[in-house]
């Protein structure tokens, strides 16, 4: 479906705010309510609630890394904002953008905000599948709007403003 700027742009920052806000209070609750090597199982030994600040990316890989995270995050958003959210017509496109750039800053904040220091900061990670990853819901909006894109590129043209 093909949309005007404005609807495009609507879609994007309305996305964007609800996966912030929603990524923004998990984190909270889970710093609240759940202690740090005292996990909280859910789904027998497969899901777990167990609170991690993660100082790196992925799977806790570049852990000396963080202020590079910090400022290629920045960069990221930016060039989002100034060179392919001005050009999206897609709403399927919109979506993707939103959840993207809901992930992206909902750990930004994380890294600008959190202990230990500003532009250092670990994010809050509280979702585990055990044997597997401990995520939050950046990294789920993250990894679905990179999902979608493949999907899309594979499916339709990949120019955003087609699709």
């Amino acid at each position: 479906m093909t949309l005007s700027r404005r609807w495009s742009l609507m879609m994007i920052v309305g996305l964007t705010i609800a996966g912030v806000g929603l990524d923004q209070v998990t984190k909270a609750l889970a710093v609240a309510r759940l202690q740090p090597h005292q996990p909280v199982s859910l789904v027998g030994d497969i899901l777990e609630l167990a609170l991690v600040r993660n100082p790196g990316a992925a799977f806790g890989t570049g852990t000396s890394l963080t202020l590079g995270f910090t400022i290629l995050a920045m960069i990221v958003v930016v060039v989002v904002c100034l060179a392919i959210i001005p050009r999206v017509r897609s709403a399927m496109w919109a979506v993707i953008i939103g959840m993207g750039m809901a992930g992206v800053i909902g750990n930004l904040i994380d890294r600008l905000f959190q202990p230990p220091a500003v532009f250092r900061g670990h994010v809050i990670d509280f979702i585990s599948l055990k044997h597997f990853a401990v995520f939050n819901v950046a990294d789920i909006f993250l990894t679905c709007a990179a999902g979608l894109a493949i999907i899309v590129s594979w499916r339709t043209k990949s120019d955003p403003q087609e699709s």
